[in-house]
């Protein structure tokens, strides 16, 4: 218990042009994206200063390891604002050499402009949201690009400097098939970028799509897709280490795999969600007020809801986040990240997915946790049995 856990940083930014009708996230329409002025952006720069300046405390002299930029759509936020933004995290946090810097963005051309000011910003990998490339499943998933511009995008970000690039890429839409779900990712594979995340549309409430449910493809035709695509990128080169997600070998993305790996993260911006460990053991999640108008209005010290994790609850927390990677680890992790002894309630939920052959008991033998191809496809099964730890 003498290390905590790596940290990470996340950056929300709320707004976007138009809200999907799959999207559940904290994202909100702004009135007219072509006139930046409309967007309050050194009014939202000074409150994630200060939002920072609150969560140092919980920074303990590590340095950040990666840092993500979500939304919303953060590419819709001027150059500058990155530039402010980013002198005042080098001059606020220590940063690791070369570290991972994500920022989501749209294909559009407007935002294609600024890809090269946002590199020189200091954003090295770029996560474009593509979804299909298909125009009449752009239309009822109320993306606001055309096949063409998700093309162009990718272009755009290789001669903006980036050599760092996930593509976000869905199936199982509202009648699709398996040849136009393989097609989307065909294409997807043809621009050649170092990572894609590759996953089925979920139909979450508080959402339009909740509200007025279309028509998904039948359980077969999932099953043909999934199975059939994640062949194609294996085939490609891409390797599938995390349950939606895709990767050129040396090319994961480093911010998940903290996540995943129950790492420690900052979250600031309306919404921003992060988790702390402190030297004492306790481990809480934070998240900031979602609407971006109260995260404007108010003090920093108000803005922050804190949750404590119990101790009993920490088994299942750290599995449903580790078991979302398939790379094998020793469960002597539990100590290292979560930060307390590995409960007997814990050891025994492992050997019983042992017995069940969830997990192999071979790697179990020496205190390896290695899902089984059994317990890929039944991970929910898996996951409930660390419920009794």
């Amino acid at each position: 218990m003498s290390q905590l856990p790596p940290l990470s940083l996340y950056i929300h930014v709320p707004w976007c042009v138009r809200k999907c009708p799959y999207c559940d996230f904290n994202s909100h329409q702004a009135d007219r994206f072509e006139d930046q002025g409309k967007l309050p952006e050194q009014a939202y720069l000074d409150q994630l200063i200060a939002d920072l300046e609150v969560d140092l405390p919980y920074v303990a002299d590590r340095p950040i390891q990666t840092a993500f930029i979500g939304g919303g759509t953060p590419s819709l936020m001027s150059a500058d604002f990155y530039y402010q933004l980013f002198d005042h995290l080098r001059d606020k946090l220590n940063w690791v050499e070369d570290a991972e810097i994500t920022m989501e963005a749209n294909p559009g051309t407007f935002e294609q402009k600024k890809f090269a000011h946002f590199r020189k910003a200091g954003i090295n990998r770029l996560s474009i949201g593509i979804q299909s490339f298909q125009p009449n499943l752009l239309k009822t998933l109320g993306r606001i690009h055309n096949r063409e511009e998700a093309i162009a995008a990718v272009d755009k970000s290789r001669l903006a400097g980036f050599d760092n690039i996930n593509l976000d890429l869905m199936h199982g839409l509202p009648d699709q098939s398996v040849a136009m779900a393989l097609e989307d990712l065909k294409l997807a594979i043809e621009l050649n970028p170092e990572h894609l995340s590759w996953y089925q549309l979920t139909i979450e409430p508080n959402t339009e799509f909740y509200r007025r449910p279309p028509t998904l493809p039948e359980d077969n035709t999932l099953w043909n897709i999934q199975d059939e695509g994640l062949a194609l990128l294996e085939q490609n080169g891409y390797s599938q280490y995390e349950i939606s997600a895709n990767a050129k070998a040396g090319h994961q993305a480093q911010h998940n795999l903290n996540y995943w790996r129950f790492g420690d993260y900052l979250g600031i911006g309306a919404g921003a969600h992060g988790k702390i460990t402190l030297t004492n053991g306790e481990i809480f999640r934070t998240r900031k007020t979602r609407h971006p108008n109260h995260y404007l209005n108010n003090l920093p010290e108000a803005l922050c809801i804190k949750e404590a994790i119990a101790p009993e609850e920490l088994p299942l927390e750290f599995m449903m986040n580790r078991l979302r990677l398939f790379e094998e680890f020793p469960l002597s992790d539990y100590e290292k990240y979560a930060y307390h002894t590995v409960p007997k309630e814990l050891f025994e939920s492992c050997q019983k997915a042992v017995k069940l052959g969830l997990l192999e008991q071979d790697a179990w033998h020496q205190g390896i946790i290695r899902t089984s191809e059994k317990g890929k496809l039944f991970l929910n099964e898996l996951l409930e049995l660390f419920l009794e730890s």
